[in-house]
């Protein structure tokens, strides 16, 4: 999820290249990082605790997937392999192999290889999300629509396609500047790559999440509203945990990538961070904040989804788990609810597994 280059303050301009550009040494001075090794630090945490959590979460929606053959569940084990795959690519190869470790002393080919890998991991760490945002919009408000189309096989060519496009989306990525080290104002080029991937990783996702998001909450409100009053409490309950999560996972994104988002803009416009010590830290600091990212959906899971921690816990445990008999599979074309609560669901698993949903709950999703 965006590149995180050097964060160090080594030296990127030698002497002699300052004879040959015929400027002088203070016309280049790169702007110091005052954070010093503390980006090693937190990355090298975020990387001991986010590679197992996510490892550990793809496992239990593995195993959450092949008992109950919901889509959801593919679509949150795509957005969780992203994850693991930004974290691989950006911060143990971008950041502390090559940076930290390397003092980016690499071939400059390998360097753009490995910068537009990390951009490709990035997208599609981010429009993994989207898939399950337009899953849960359809399924919410257009249930009847959602029960013909949405099941694992056309889940996983979804999943396929985004994962191929997010790989094409990365390639022109190969000629980003190091923003830390490219003494030179922003080119036309540099321009071009920025604008293209604020839009692809915030402007974009983000206004596809607020539009669905909104339809979401206005059906939800328009049903509640046309709802008897003596009606049980179950359904809504469910409902609103799914809307929670999906609410929460969307906006946790929204908010610890819009100062990246930010601080590039200013970067390409005001202020550089080559040149601004003040722009450095700020760079540094969202860089810090969006790669969070990466390792929180764990944790959300755990907080709403009952059936989600019971996983975790049977595989901490090392337990196997039952698996769902060959019966209950034809639940997948149960009644929208069912489809809609399966990872949030509070009742009992024997419940949720091997009983269908009456015909009362069918005629009014909440």
């Amino acid at each position: 999820r965006g590149t995180t280059e050097a964060m160090i303050d080594w030296p990127n301009v030698t002497e002699s290249s300052y004879e040959e550009l015929g400027l002088k040494p203070e016309e280049l001075q790169r702007s110091k990082c005052v954070l010093g090794f503390i980006p090693v630090i937190y990355y090298s945490v975020l990387l001991c605790v986010g590679v197992p959590v996510n490892i550990l979460t793809a496992v239990a929606l593995c195993r959450l997937a092949s008992r109950t053959k919901k889509a959801l569940y593919y679509y949150l084990l795509a957005v969780t392999g992203s994850d693991i795959l930004s974290q691989l690519f950006i911060i143990f190869v971008g950041f502390l192999l090559e940076t930290a470790v390397f003092h980016r002393d690499v071939p400059t080919v390998l360097l753009h290889v490995v910068s537009a890998a990390e951009f490709a991991a990035n997208h599609a760490s981010i429009w993994s999300t989207v898939p399950l945002t337009v899953d849960r919009y359809v399924a919410l408000c257009h249930p009847l629509i959602h029960r013909q189309i949405s099941y694992p096989a056309r889940a996983r060519k979804i999943i396929a396609a985004v994962l191929l496009l997010s790989l094409a989306s990365g390639v022109p990525f190969f000629w980003w500047s190091d923003v830390w080290r490219d003494s030179h104002p922003p080119t036309a080029l540099d321009a071009v790559l920025i604008w293209t991937h604020v839009t692809i990783i915030y402007f974009l996702p983000c206004t596809i999440f607020l539009v669905l998001n909104s339809l979401i909450i206005h059906t939800l409100r328009l049903r509640q509203r046309q709802q008897p009053c003596q009606e049980e409490r179950g359904p809504p309950r469910r409902l609103g945990k799914t809307t929670a999560m999906l609410l929460a996972l969307t906006s946790v994104f929204s908010v610890l990538w819009a100062p990246r988002t930010v601080v590039v803009i200013y970067h390409l416009y005001v202020s550089s961070v080559h040149q601004d010590w003040q722009v450095h830290l700020a760079y540094d600091l969202s860089n810090m904040l969006a790669m969070l990212n990466t390792a929180v959906n764990f944790f959300l899971y755990c907080f709403v989804s009952r059936p989600f921690r019971s996983t975790v816990r049977d595989i901490v445990l090392l337990k196997g788990g039952p698996l769902h008999p060959h019966g209950a599979l034809p639940q997948q074309q149960a009644p929208t609810n069912a489809s809609i609560s399966s990872l949030y669901s509070g009742n009992k698993r024997s419940q949720r597994d091997s009983t269908p949903l009456s015909p009362r709950r069918n005629r009014k999703p909440s």
